[in-house]
């Protein structure tokens, strides 16, 4: 019998990520696929991002409905718990050998709580980061210390999952998924783009993305509207905007995004989802990334694109040359962002070394979950690190 591989997806991004390890996994006539979106993937308010899914061509094998309606963290809270109800429901009717869980937001907590209870092995890609700004943090390492294998992003990552106990022999440093989707994803011309958003992308171009702060006293509307008034700055640059995601205070940064795109729309385009083939041909095609998004930690450096990082959201991951960190203060971001359309900047950020890989994890990734003994996965000892030192002393 085929193993057969559950992947967990519930949002624009995080499909995004997964893309070619589904495509992996899927062709491999050893495993079976078995595909389970939730969440905003299933918002009309999201933009229904599952018909892109299945406009891919996947089949989705369970659908869990979990959002709660509501911009606060009890919504989030109650999203959770429907989350481990339908998961539960979800796991029981498609039996999987391995769940496979990317990154760190509620929805995944509940998948892997669930996954747990079930005792059904679990596959974390994304783990050993630190984002001190966000809530995502804290649900990250509990993931780890829940999950069975582990795929990193970098060789950091991987130290410090071991030193949260998880075995060495389990611990895969992979790179980051989104480098491959970069690499192998064919891009559109600034032509083909623009004409499919109906939209002028100039240059220059701006691509924006900014969610809420989950963690620590940073007002995220505060803070959007300086990143506001900054932009207002620069009024000869076309603004591509993607929305903020279903956290808490989501909707409230969505209704004032609408707000001040509806009052420049001669010049900026918001959108619920571009898609990854679109998304990745803006961020080619930009100037500058601006916002809080890990996209502009990851994969901008990768394209060799400016990011103007904002505020404490990703504070904590390593980052490339290509970034210029700033206060929530329309000030900061107004000179951060002309630093980075400087010709100079532009230089250094495409000559930038970016930290998170090469771009080659999918078939990395589908090795392992193939050839990993399923026996005893879920039984795993606490790997000692205190003890070994002090056998080495």
């Amino acid at each position: 019998m085929r193993r057969k591989i559950c992947v967990v997806t519930g949002t624009r991004a995080e499909y995004g990520l997964l893309y070619w390890l589904l495509r992996e996994i899927e062709q491999d006539p050893e495993l079976q696929l078995q595909l389970v979106a939730c969440a905003a993937h299933l918002c009309p308010e999201q933009g229904m991002t599952v018909e892109q899914i299945e406009a891919d061509g996947f089949t989705i094998d369970a659908r869990v409905e979990m959002l709660v309606a509501g911009d606060s963290r009890v919504a989030m809270a109650k999203s959770t718990g429907l989350g481990v109800i339908g998961f539960a429901d979800a796991f029981a009717r498609l039996q999987p050998d391995i769940v496979v869980i990317l990154g760190d937001r509620f929805e995944m907590l509940a998948a892997a709580q669930t996954a747990l209870l079930l005792e059904i092995p679990i596959a974390h890609i994304h783990g050993g980061e630190i984002t001190v700004g966000s809530v995502d943090d804290s649900i990250r390492h509990a993931i780890t210390k829940m999950a069975s294998l582990h795929f990193t992003a970098t060789e950091q990552f991987r130290r410090r999952v071991i030193q949260m106990g998880e075995p060495p022999q389990r611990v895969f440093n992979v790179g980051a998924p989104g480098l491959e989707q970069l690499r192998r994803t064919p891009l559109l011309s600034r032509e083909r783009l623009a004409e499919e958003l109906d939209f002028d992308l100039g240059p220059p171009l701006f691509l924006v993305t900014f969610h809420p702060v989950t963690r620590g006293e940073e007002d995220s509307l505060a803070a959007l509207e300086e990143l506001c008034r900054a932009l207002e700055q620069f009024p000869d640059a076309r603004i591509l905007w993607t929305a903020p995601n279903a956290d808490s205070e989501g909707r409230a940064l969505r209704r004032k995004i609408e707000q001040w795109a509806a009052a420049h729309s001669d010049r900026v385009l918001l959108t619920a989802s571009l898609g990854q083939q679109r998304y990745l041909s803006a961020l080619r095609l930009a100037e500058v990334v601006i916002g809080n998004s890990s996209s502009g930690i990851i994969e901008a450096p990768a394209a060799g694109i400016p990011t103007v990082n904002i505020g404490s959201r990703q504070a904590g991951r390593p980052q490339a040359a290509s970034l210029i960190n700033c206060a929530a203060d329309r000030k900061a971001i107004a000179t951060a962002i002309e630093r980075a359309s400087t010709p100079a900047f532009q230089q250094q950020a495409r000559l930038a070394e970016p930290p998170y890989g090469c771009g080659r994890t999918a078939a990395t990734i589908r090795r392992q979950l193939l050839e990993i003994p399923l026996t005893d996965l879920t039984h795993k000892q606490f790997h000692d690190q205190f003890k070994e030192t002090e056998r080495d002393e």
